[in-house]
């Protein structure tokens, strides 16, 4: 029979890898703009540790099916400080097995239906009002693509095998020998790092494996070849980022690395349990099923999606206890000084253990707040470009935003309705404080952004100049152990020009300045007039009640209700 490369190859195996591809695009998207929000906050909030870690990894990723996606998302994350190092290590581990999911879903034989529910759920996308209703037709017409895309590439495909030169060719792939099977590996692995998608790897073995160009013990080594691929990248994605993102996509890499390394000798005698175990899902996957006279193999991507599940699984149960020498050993490349800066995105004083003490709560919460405030006076630090501050204005925000809703959740979870009358107005008045803080925070943003970005000319940063120092003047009221040089003339001595006063110089400067620089100094000194009557604000709160009293009332009832202590016993004390 002649074959026409074109038609019937070319075509459906070109047409069906970009379906297959778009459909996973598709599949990804739709999810992402359903959840990923939800899933970024849960991913935050639930990496505390790291068997916390592995659940959210494989969580997260099993809905998103991306572990590309989900992998560049902690590597953001990390980049910014929300999660450390050491959950992150855990989470990659769990995005590993998550991933596994789609896999074993690619291996479903729907092809044929594919094309009737793309159809479906695109009309559906396509006249639907609704955001929600478009996302979700948006993932299952992608569903949908991927299992007709596979389809298509397993119809081209199975004409090769009536091809003696490309049979022969494909001849020279066969996992039959150890040095053979790293051959496999290896050619996987450039295929992944090239399309950046383990999954649609793997979606193409499993069509040649289908077709029966590939044996199935060959296209089983081929997934653990995407497995190694997938972590390139990770690894572009932290390039430009920190050094703690650059180690997470380095644990990406040795992981997935130790793990073939691991399987590889223990391959083949794998590749005999894997052929027991596929007696249960229909029998022996080197035996071919007749389908309309042709010969198809369809327990081949079976074969392929279990393989991979069960090797990741092993991979992440077999390198967890080791995530604390992991941890160490990536914490030591690359390691300056710099790293020694504080991280303000994480709580030092916030207690859980706290939560039901009214009287040790209080202050934690009070000394944290403070330190919130502290991490938004950097700002100004940042603004006059000094060498101690913050490199990256935007990270720190984020970093003193995490803080501040941290300090909110913890606050408001203390307001119990049993408390006294005063105790509840103490948390109102601590949840405003927090509120007017993370507010001025951003004012302080808003005034190391604008100060950052613009060249000023001389007589122009004279007036920036007097403008931060008058900033820094009024925060001594809210803040007066901050790090900022005192006056050299005794106090009262010194007076600082008002906001009015210096709009007025600024639109003096004339043609001594552009209109970009006058410009940018007005909404500069709208930032800081904002921040002054947070500070004010901030100032008042704290004297709006008599926190101290309150805090001591309840003590002391705290201490004459308190059981007395048995002997042998350890009086409580606030964590570290």
């Amino acid at each position: 029979m002649d074959i026409d490369i074109f038609k019937d190859i070319l075509v459906p195996v070109i047409g069906g890898l970009g379906i297959f591809m778009l459909g996973l695009e598709f599949m990804s998207n739709g999810i992402q703009s359903l959840s990923v929000n939800r899933m970024r906050r849960f991913l935050a909030q639930a990496a505390g540790t790291p068997l916390k870690g592995v659940f959210a990894g494989t969580l997260i990723t099993g809905v998103i099916q991306s572990s590309t996606a989900m992998t560049v998302m902690v590597v953001g994350l990390v980049n910014a400080g929300v999660v450390g190092l050491r959950p992150a290590i855990s989470v990659i581990m769990g995005a590993n097995i998550g991933t596994t999911l789609g896999n074993g879903l690619i291996a479903l034989p729907l092809g044929p239906l594919g094309l009737i529910f793309a159809g479906f759920f695109s009309l559906v996308y396509c006249f639907a009002k609704s955001e929600k209703v478009r996302s979700i037709a948006l993932a299952c017409m992608g569903f949908a693509l991927i299992f007709y895309g596979l389809n298509l590439m397993t119809g081209g495909l199975r004409p090769l095998r009536n091809m003696p030169e490309v049979m022969e060719l494909l001849s020279t792939l066969q996992a039959d020998s150890y040095f053979n099977l790293i051959k496999c590996v290896l050619i996987a692995a450039l295929v992944t790092a090239m399309i950046h998608s383990s999954s649609a790897t793997i979606g193409i073995v499993m069509g040649l494996g289908a077709a029966g160009i590939l044996d199935w013990t060959t296209a089983v080594a081929f997934s653990l070849g995407a497995d190694l691929g997938t972590t390139i990248t990770s690894w572009i994605a932290s390039l430009n980022l920190s050094r703690n993102a650059k180690r997470a996509a380095y644990a990406h890499i040795s992981f997935n690395i130790i793990g073939v390394c691991i399987t590889v000798p223990l391959f083949f005698v794998s590749i005999e349990v894997l052929r027991w175990a596929l007696q249960f899902f229909g029998g022996d996957p080197s035996v071919p099923v007749m389908v309309d006279g042709r010969e198809t193999f369809p327990l081949v991507p079976v074969a392929v999606g279990l393989y991979s599940t069960v090797f990741n699984i092993f991979n992440t149960a077999l390198l967890f206890p080791f995530v604390g020498v992991f941890e160490r050993v990536l914490s030591r490349i690359g390691r300056t000084s710099e790293e020694d800066v504080e991280d303000f995105s994480t709580p030092r004083y916030l207690d859980r253990k706290l939560a039901d003490d009214f009287a040790l709560a209080v202050p934690a919460v009070q000394k944290e707040t403070a330190r919130h405030l502290q991490a938004g006076a950097l700002f100004l630090d940042i603004a006059r470009g000094a060498k101690n501050a913050p490199s990256d204005p935007g990270e720190h925000y984020l970093a003193t935003d995490i803080l501040s809703r941290d300090i909110r959740s913890y606050t408001a979870a203390l307001m119990k309705e049993d408390l006294p009358l005063e105790q509840l107005d103490l948390i109102a008045s601590l949840i405003e404080e927090a509120d007017f803080t993370a507010a001025l925070t951003e004012s302080l943003h808003q005034v190391a952004r604008r100060v950052r970005r613009e060249t000023f000319s001389e007589r122009a940063r004279m007036i920036v100049d007097k403008a931060l120092d008058k900033l820094d003047a009024s925060l001594r009221d809210i803040l007066p152990d901050f790090g900022i040089a005192q006056p050299r003339m005794p106090d009262g001595h010194v007076s600082y020009p008002d906001v009015e006063e210096l709009r007025a110089s600024t639109l003096a400067l004339g043609p001594n300045a552009g209109a970009a620089e006058r410009g940018t100094i007005l909404a500069l000194l709208g930032s800081i007039e904002r921040a002054e009557i947070l500070i004010r604000r901030i100032d008042n709160e704290r004297r709006s009640v008599n926190r101290q009293a309150i805090v001591a009332r309840a003590s002391a009832r705290r201490q004459t209700q308190s059981p007395p202590i048995a002997d042998g016993d350890f009086s409580p004390v606030p964590a570290e």
